[in-house]
C-alpha cells in the first residue's frame, strides 16, 4: 500500500527509519512533526521495490475556511532525489489517490534541496509552478534563506575559529562575565521559555504561538530530539532557545530573550553549548533557520553569519505547486496574502496602541 497504514506498527516503524536515515531530510518530514500541527490532517505516501522504501513524503492537509477544498502541504519535502523527477512523479501519482478522499485545489512541497536553476527549469517544464526568489518573503511558508554550518568531521577548537572574530569574542565574553547555560525537558522550564519568548515577539513584533504548541513539541519528543537550553545570570533568566536533534542535523527552532543584561551576550554562548550537542552527538550539520532579509544592517543576519561565515546562506529551491484548480488557486494565492498582511498591520496597530498607553 503506498499510502501508510498508521495502525501498522511495523510499517510505521519502517518509514519512520527511512526519513530519519535520509542524507538531508527534515525533521518536518517525521510524522511526529504532525502531532505539533495536529490542527492538520496528516497522511504520508511512499514508493517501495523489493520491500525497500526508495521514497516518501509526510503530508499535512487543511481544509480552508467556508468551502469544501483542502490544501495539501509537505514541509520539506519530498524525501528522495529529488533530481530524479520521474520518481518524484511516480510519487505524486500515487499522492494523488488522496483526491479520492479529500477535494485538493494545491498540492504545494519545498523539498530540502539547496536552489538550482536546472532544477527549477525542470520542474516548470514538467508543468509546476516554482516559487522562489520571484516572491514577496511573506508570500513563502517556510523561509527561502536559512543558516546551515557544517559541523562535519571538525573539531570544537577548529569550528571556534572558523566563527568570525566578534563572534568568538561575544562567546568568551559571556562566559567570562558569568553567564550558565543548561538544558532541560521539564514543564518548568518550558514556561520560562515561554515567558521569554512572549517578551521577544512584542519586541520584534511576530505572531505569538500558545503554549500548547510548544508543550506538545515537548510531548511528541524524547530526551535524544528535544531540548530546551536556557540562559541564566545571577538570578536573571536571559535567553531560551528549542533545538532539534533529528537525522544528522541539529535544528535551533525557536529563539527568546529577555530585554535584559543583553549586554551579557547570552544568545552566543548558548548557540555554542547546542551546536556542542550537535558534535557530540555526531550531527553533520547545525541549522540556525531561516535568514528573513539578507543584509549585512540586519540584526539577526549579523548574529547568524558571525557562526556561519565559513558557510554562508544556504538558498533552497522554493516551493513547487501542482494545482488542481486554477479558481481556488488565484484566491488563495492573490487574495488571501493581502488579507493576512491586513490582519498583520492591524495586530502592528494594536501593539503599539498598547505600548503607548
Amino acid at each position: 500500500m503506498p499510502i501508510l497504514n498508521k495502525q501498522d506498527k511495523e510499517e510505521v516503524k519502517r518509514y519512520e527509519e527511512y526519513i530519519k536515515n535520509y542524507d538531508g531530510a527534515s525533521l518536518m518530514q517525521s510524522l511526529n512533526w504532525a502531532n505539533v500541527k495536529n490542527n492538520w490532517i496528516q497522511e504520508a505516501v511512499f514508493l517501495e521495490e523489493e520491500g525497500i522504501i526508495i521514497a516518501a513524503i509526510t503530508l499535512l492537509l487543511e481544509k480552508i475556511p467556508y468551502t469544501n477544498y483542502y490544501f495539501m502541504y509537505a514541509p520539506r519535502g519530498p524525501v528522495c532525489n529529488i533530481y530524479d523527477i520521474e520518481l518524484v512523479k511516480r510519487l505524486i501519482k500515487e499522492v494523488e489517490l488522496l483526491k479520492e478522499k479529500y477535494k485538493i485545489f494545491l498540492f504545494k512541497f519545498d523539498p530540502n534541496v539547496v536552489y538550482n536553476e536546472k532544477l527549477e527549469i525542470m520542474y516548470k517544464e514538467a508543468g509546476f509552478n516554482v516559487l522562489n526568489k520571484n516572491m514577496d518573503k511573506d508570500d513563502l511558508i517556510q523561509p527561502l534563506h536559512d543558516m546551515v554550518l557544517d559541523i562535519s568531521n571538525i573539531s570544537k577548537e577548529d569550528l571556534l575559529k572558523s566563527f568570525s572574530e566578534k563572534t568568538r569574542y561575544n562567546i568568551r565574553l559571556s562566559k567570562r562575565k558569568g553567564v550558565e547555560v543548561y538544558y532541560s525537558r521539564k514543564k518548568e522550564d518550558l514556561k520560562i521559555f515561554y515567558d521569554l519568548y512572549k517578551i521577544t515577539t512584542i519586541r520584534d513584533n511576530i505572531g505569538c504561538r500558545a503554549y500548547e504548541y510548544f508543550e506538545k513539541m515537548l510531548d511528541s519528543y524524547d530526551e535524544e530530539n528535544l531540548r530546551i537550553y536556557i540562559t541564566k545570570h545571577e538570578n536573571d533568566y536571559l535567553s531560551a532557545a528549542i533545538a532539534f536533534n533529528y537525522g544528522k542535523e541539529l535544528f535551533y527552532l525557536y529563539g527568546a530573550s529577555s530585554n535584559e543584561k543583553r549586554n551579557l551576550m547570552p544568545n552566543y554562548l548558548m548557540q555554542w553549548e547546542m551546536i556542542n550537542w550537535g558534535l557530540e552527538t555526531g550531527c553533520n550539520k547545525y541549522n540556525f533557520g531561516g535568514v528573513l532579509n539578507v543584509d549585512p544592517n540586519d540584526g539577526l543576519y549579523k548574529f547568524k553569519i558571525g557562526f556561519c561565515k565559513k558557510d554562508g546562506i544556504t538558498e533552497y529551491i522554493g516551493e513547487i505547486d501542482k494545482v488542481y484548480n486554477k479558481y481556488i488557486y488565484f484566491i488563495y494565492t492573490k487574495c488571501l496574502p493581502i488579507l493576512k498582511k491586513l490582519k498583520r498591520k492591524v495586530r502592528t496597530f494594536k501593539r503599539h496602541l498598547k505600548n503607548n498607553k
